[in-house]
């Protein structure tokens, strides 16, 4: 939120009467633009940044990279604040964008996002977490979502010779592949995220607004369709019922066992390799399969969007710098440097050289992000989804414990 003057020195007496802008002296803007660790590397940035500021002779880029732990309170600070050393530009995860809209710090973007940027052709997972009410307050930046890694040598040695396409299949060939002392598939009891894609598949919901009312709908017929797929799927491995899939990391369990699947983005496999470097001619992918076949499963979508402080005093600077780095160029661009999923579903063949980028490119068609509300991170906090998981993988009866974990929900949802 700074700008900076040009100096301008008086040295003829000729122009005592006053000084003039020489040609090229315009007045100059300075882009305070904070971004996350990791999400472009330090070349990416380079590159950008020459090439904009080349491309835009009045405006001056200052990225400054930021840490994910504690941004929440520092981005809510900085939207607050009127201090003029600000970010005009701020990268937010896809689903942190209503907590940031509610309070009015955000500048409505709807109207661009319409005319000049396409927002109808967005994925829908990084889209729809962007917009509060009928505004766009958050643009898609890049997305990373959940497909299938699995082992090839084990794919061959039972028989399987192409990935399923319908999750009917999916069982099927991973009953066959639980066989010999291995598993089929490892699957924690209570990787949420992957379960809400199933029962979004379902045509399910983990939480619906009615009539201005959010409320838990685990227990709904379709949601406990979900559910059922994951406990069948999960039975044809070892995956622990009462932990999630970073207890332990599941990369750590597939690169040391005789693991045949995992759900995970592709982005794992360097851990994976890391661990077992003899598995890396053995690692395929394939996206997520759906109910029916040439459509994938729905998925959790994670990813980033761009927003733009409604404090800011560059506001058409940061609109162009949200107009570049989310544009077809830098962004498909970005896609191919990170290995991420480009913010429309037509860039995605600009991945399609890379076997699990186009995967998961193939499954972010189908994205999904959390329920659109702000006090959705009170219900992740003290996340009910995990326990009702781990009590049908355990043998409760199904619908009472969902409708136990949609009421804890519905609390949950209800504070404010």
């Amino acid at each position: 939120m700074r700008r900076r003057l040009p100096a301008l020195v008086c040295v003829s007496a000729s122009l005592l009467s006053g000084c003039g802008l020489l040609p090229g002296d315009a007045e100059r803007s300075t882009v305070t633009v904070w971004l996350m660790r990791h999400s472009a590397s330090q070349e990416y940035l380079d590159r950008f940044t020459e090439e904009f500021e080349r491309e835009h002779p009045a405006l001056d880029l200052d990225i400054r990279v930021q840490e994910w732990t504690g941004i929440g309170e520092k981005v809510q600070k900085a939207l607050e604040s009127d201090e003029e050393d600000g970010p005009d530009v701020i990268e937010v995860g896809n689903t942190q964008v209503a907590t940031y809209a509610e309070g009015d710090g955000l500048l409505d973007l709807t109207l661009e996002s319409l005319r000049d940027w396409g927002r109808d052709d967005w994925l829908p997972g990084l889209a729809e977490p962007g917009r509060w009410g009928s505004q766009q307050y958050g643009i898609p930046w890049y997305a990373a979502n959940r497909v299938v890694i699995y082992r090839k040598d084990l794919f061959r040695q039972a028989g399987v010779t192409a990935p399923p396409k319908t999750r009917d299949e999916w069982l099927a060939l991973t009953e066959k592949l639980d066989a010999g002392g291995n598993q089929g598939v490892y699957l924690a009891g209570q990787d949420w995220y992957t379960l809400a894609g199933f029962i979004w598949e379902e045509g399910g919901e983990l939480a619906e607004e009615r009539d201005g009312v959010w409320r838990g709908t685990l227990d709904g017929p379709a949601a406990l369709r979900g559910m059922d797929f994951y406990r069948r799927l999960q039975a044809l491995g070892d995956g622990p019922v009462d932990a999630d899939e970073e207890h332990p990391p599941q990369a750590d369990v597939f690169a040391r066992g005789e693991v045949a699947q995992i759900v995970a983005v592709p982005g794992l496999a360097r851990a994976i390799l890391k661990r077992n470097p003899r598995l890396a001619d053995e690692l395929g992918y394939f996206p997520v399969p759906g109910r029916t076949a040439g459509k994938p499963g729905a998925v959790f979508t994670g990813g980033s969007d761009l927003v733009v402080p409604a404090k800011t005093d560059t506001r058409e600077g940061a609109v162009e710098v949200v107009a570049a780095l989310t544009g077809a160029r830098w962004n498909t661009d970005l896609a191919r440097t990170m290995n991420y999923v480009p913010n429309k579903a037509g860039l995605a063949e600009s991945v399609a050289g890379e076997e699990g980028v186009a995967a998961m490119a193939a499954g972010a068609a189908r994205g999904r992000a959390t329920p659109g509300t702000p006090q959705w991170a009170a219900v992740e906090a003290d996340n009910p989804i995990k326990e009702y998981m781990t009590e049908v993988l355990t043998g409760a009866d199904p619908a009472t414990a969902a409708e136990r974990a949609a009421r804890r929900i519905t609390e949950a949802l209800a504070f404010d």
